[in-house]
């Protein structure tokens, strides 16, 4: 597997396993043992970078990522997130942000017993907190690092603004953000401020939520637990519209002799070196497939051509749900 650095020092797999989907949000959560088999397979097959949360679960995501990857602890970078406020009697996810100080270090140690480890190599807030400075977090997070917890610092989803404050008192090793061929605001003012800064991007959702795979359209019905049922730009009318991306996506496929999935994370991997994307999955036919994008070249022109394709194409429908979508890019 090809490594790649975020930030000055942090080096991974150049693909990464998003853990979220095996315990949460996108159906019911999946065997445990299987997972586990699944996790310790990545790493055979090179992935050396997993991502959870606090909230995945909440909770569960965090004990499966630190039981699967404690006999290879010191070969994998483990990244998990704080931010949001977990809502005891099981409300939304977005229920409630909490980034004060001493929250932060109350989930780092919360954070650490889950994983079954004594560091975090990349601890990320979840979403920006408008009641707390941005400094006052970052602060927070530099007393982790130099205590040993906490190796690296990283943002999820925020601005412009945010990302420069933060970098100001702690470097932020990585950004995590969606970026995918159907969804690009990034390249407006985000990745410009990444190259600037010297600071990695980790795109979540690089197969468009599963819907760039190919294997969703608009008779495709969800689990009623699966996140995908409130977000509107999977709504049966806006699937329909939105195959047009998928079939622009599945004939360049064709004409490689790979899967779309293969190249919607070609196309990412091809847009920066320190971009490294985060597929999620619980099947291991899946887990090869999108490790096989590492293997995808691109040429300049081809690049050139989806970005053109993809472009004239109009998505419909928001990416989250009203709640959500406020939390983001503040």
């Amino acid at each position: 597997m090809q490594k790649r650095k975020l930030g000055k020092s942090l080096e991974v797999s150049a693909i990464g396993l998003g853990c979220m989907g095996m315990s949460f949000g996108l159906g019911p959560p999946a065997d445990k043992k299987e997972m586990i088999s699944l996790i310790r397979t990545a790493v055979d097959r090179g992935v050396t970078f997993f991502d959870t949360a606090e909230v995945y679960g909440p909770f569960t995501n965090e004990e499966l990522v630190g039981e699967a990857l404690a006999p290879v602890r010191n070969q994998v970078v483990i990244a998990t997130k704080f931010g949001f406020r977990p809502d005891p009697n099981g409300g939304p996810l977005w229920s409630g942000v909490d980034s004060r100080p001493e929250h932060i270090k109350e989930v780092a140690h919360a954070s650490l017993k889950r994983l079954k480890t004594d560091v975090i190599d990349l601890f990320y807030q979840h979403r920006v907190d408008p009641n707390v400075p941005m400094e006052d977090v970052a602060g927070a997070v530099k007393d982790l690092i130099q205590q040993g917890k906490v190796k690296h610092f990283g943002l999820s989803e925020a601005g412009v603004e945010s990302i420069r404050r933060a970098h100001a008192v702690q470097p932020v090793a990585a950004l995590q953000s969606e970026y995918s061929l159907w969804w690009r605001e990034p390249e407006a003012k985000i990745i410009p401020l990444l190259e600037e800064l010297g600071i990695g991007f980790v795109p979540f959702s690089p197969l468009g939520k599963g819907f760039l795979t190919g294997k969703i359209d608009a008779d495709t019905q969800f689990d009623k637990t699966d996140f995908r049922n409130i977000v509107p730009r999977f709504t049966p009318e806006n699937r329909k519209a939105n195959q047009a991306m998928v079939d622009m996506v599945s004939k360049f496929a064709q004409q490689k002799k790979v899967t779309p999935a293969q190249i919607a994370l070609a196309w990412l991997l091809a847009q920066k070196p320190w971009i490294v994307p985060i597929p999620g999955t619980t099947k291991l036919h899946r887990l090869e497939e999108n490790i096989g994008a590492v293997n995808v070249t691109l040429t300049p022109e081809e690049v050139h051509e989806l970005d053109i394709a993809s472009s004239k194409i109009a998505v419909q429908g928001a990416r989250y749900p009203e709640a959500l979508q406020k939390l983001v890019g503040r």
